[in-house]
């Protein structure tokens, strides 16, 4: 997005303006319902465990047997193309943008981002043996940007690719990104995992429009990811997946516009899709626990930030800059240093070190913890530092509105 430095991966059509890239900069009707007839929807989904031990492929795999790895993954991989019917600019016939996908089950289930099918009126799924289908959008989860289709195929068709722990992802781990970069279906590219806990802007403003909502606990990677591998996966040497590529950071472009790898890639982790697909499938949207507060991310707490607000040199935790009015944290006498309108920084603010006794370093932290730990209606204890001294603050964790 123009105001945010990561770049989302879908990429457009040669043919067509390079600003229909970023997709999320514009603001648009969620996706229509494909002409397909709509399957019936479950009420629960099972998701893929991980490649069971007899089938898995030894952890010191060596990069020679990419291959092996490529020949079984790369037909759970799916290419998504975006056509809008609506358009007064474009062929309706033509597709406006491309991703990539894949197959979590045997019942015809795709994972993507939502920025992939953002706009779309028909939405098409290509197969890498060259079966093509129409898939009907069951929901979307603009939190962590992440859409769920479903295809009318044959089970003896799908491919559906085991999910990984992200909880087990360390820095250094070799990674493979299988998408359709520029349009390149199939491209496998290799990596590591740079670092974890990252945190980027989700897909949903904040009420009022002053901002968006945090998604935290993100994979980096420097697999080359460039515009079409947003929504393919991001997979261990074993073939599991442990992410969903979403975006880079770069200050490159091609000469049609299109943002370029700078080795710096975010992958939505894999035990995200666990908690929000069947949630997806189930009734088409995700609910989020809920504090109500914001705070400096990891780029913003340096040694100067630390001295203006009057705090120790060896500080860390998740300070807060603000709580929303009417929130949870609110309620529960948590205290912002400022309003929540301003970017000015200000001192006398709360500076979240634990929850339920859990240490919290970053604010990145305080998300994971709060989407992996916590549940709507849960009483959890905070820990904060105020004033110099430290406090427990009960909060009864809300909806994210």
């Amino acid at each position: 997005m123009s105001s945010r430095r990561e770049r989302l991966l879908r990429t457009a059509r040669p043919a067509l303006a390079a600003a229909a890239l970023l997709a999320a900069t514009v603001a648009c009707a969620r996706p229509a319902a494909s002409s397909t007839p709509a399957p019936p929807v479950p009420t629960a989904v099972t998701l893929p465990a991980s490649v069971p031990a007899t089938a898995a492929v030894s952890p010191d795999l060596g990069l020679g047997d990419l291959a092996d790895l490529y020949a079984r993954v790369s037909p759970g991989v799916v290419t998504i193309w975006i056509y809008d019917s609506r358009s007064t600019v474009h062929d309706p016939s033509v597709p406006i943008a491309q991703g990539s996908g894949f197959v979590i089950d045997g019942d015809g289930h795709i994972v993507t981002n939502d920025h992939v099918i953002e706009g779309a009126t028909d939405i098409e799924v290509d197969f890498t043996d060259g079966r093509k289908a129409w898939a009907q959008l069951l929901g979307t989860d603009l939190d962590s940007d992440l859409a769920l289709l479903h295809v009318d195929v044959p089970t003896e068709a799908l491919t559906p690719l085991p999910l990984g722990d992200s909880d087990g992802v360390h820095v250094g781990d070799l990674v493979v990104a299988i998408g359709n970069p520029f349009g390149l279906t199939g491209t496998l590219t290799l990596g590591v995992v740079s670092a974890i806990g990252r945190t980027l802007d989700s897909q949903r403003a904040t009420p009022g429009g002053e901002g968006f909502y945090a998604a935290g606990d993100l994979l980096q990677t420097d697999a080359a990811l460039n515009p079409g591998n947003s929504g393919g996966p991001l997979l261990n040497l074993r073939g599991e997946v442990i992410g969903v590529n979403r975006a880079i950071r770069t200050e490159a472009f091609t000469v049609s516009g299109d943002a370029a790898n700078s080795g710096v890639g975010f992958a939505i982790p894999v035990n995200i899709v666990r908690r929000v697909a069947p949630e997806l499938i189930a009734k088409g949207s995700v609910d989020y626990p809920y504090l109500g507060v914001t705070s400096l991310n990891e780029e913003s707490w340096n040694l100067k930030t630390v001295e203006a607000l009057g705090l120790p040199a060896d500080s860390t935790g998740a300070y807060v800059t603000c709580v929303t009015p009417g929130g949870p944290a609110e309620r529960a006498g948590v205290v912002g240093a400022g309003r929540c309108n301003t970017s000015a920084l200000e001192p006398g603010g709360d500076l979240i070190v634990a929850i339920n006794g859990s240490p919290i370093r970053t604010f990145s932290d305080l998300l994971a913890y709060m989407l992996k730990e916590t549940t709507i209606g849960q009483e959890i204890v905070l820990t904060v530092i105020r004033g110099g001294q430290s406090l427990d603050i009960p909060v009864k964790v809300g909806p994210r509105p």
